[in-house]
């Protein structure tokens, strides 16, 4: 009976610890992570000269940074800041895109994809909530659900 015991609670133990991992971890937020792949495939190659890339891809940099913006922003990132960012970058890829149908020069080219570069690294830098930030909002939450939880009740 003791190993029985032992057994289903080892199995608990791990249970909960996978269920706070999994939370602690922040989930992917698929549009940063497409806009990712084509900054990259972009911006790094522009980097070393080679702006054939941005220039074959810069309609897909604009469609994945309007894509990224409409979509739903996660707790893990500040709203506001975040939005003015996405803004930021859509209207900087569409310069890159329309520079590039008017043939600009390289260098007119990298420095749009370097700012472009540096928009995106505002957002997935200081656009997301700090671990602070994210406590608060958690506790906020909590206690908003326990008030929602109690209204109606009559404590009498």
């Amino acid at each position: 009976m003791k190993k029985l015991f032992t057994f289903f609670a080892a199995i608990a133990f791990s249970f909960v610890s996978m269920v706070a991992v999994a939370q602690a971890k922040a989930p992917v937020w698929e549009p940063l992570k497409n806009f990712h792949g084509i900054m990259a495939a972009t911006f790094h190659p522009a980097e070393e000269g080679d702006l054939a890339p941005l220039k074959k891809m810069s309609g897909d940099l604009l469609a994945s940074a309007e894509t990224w913006q409409k979509a739903p922003i996660p707790m893990n990132f500040k709203e506001k800041e975040t939005r003015a960012a996405l803004k930021d970058l859509v209207a900087q890829t569409k310069k890159i895109k329309k520079a590039v149908a008017k043939n600009a020069s390289d260098k007119d080219l990298t420095v749009m994809i370097t700012d472009a570069h540096e928009i995106f690294h505002k957002i997935v830098g200081e656009c997301k909530k700090s671990e602070e930030e994210m406590d608060s909002h958690k506790d906020h939450m909590e206690e908003k659900a326990e008030k929602d939880d109690h209204k109606g009740h009559n404590h009498d």
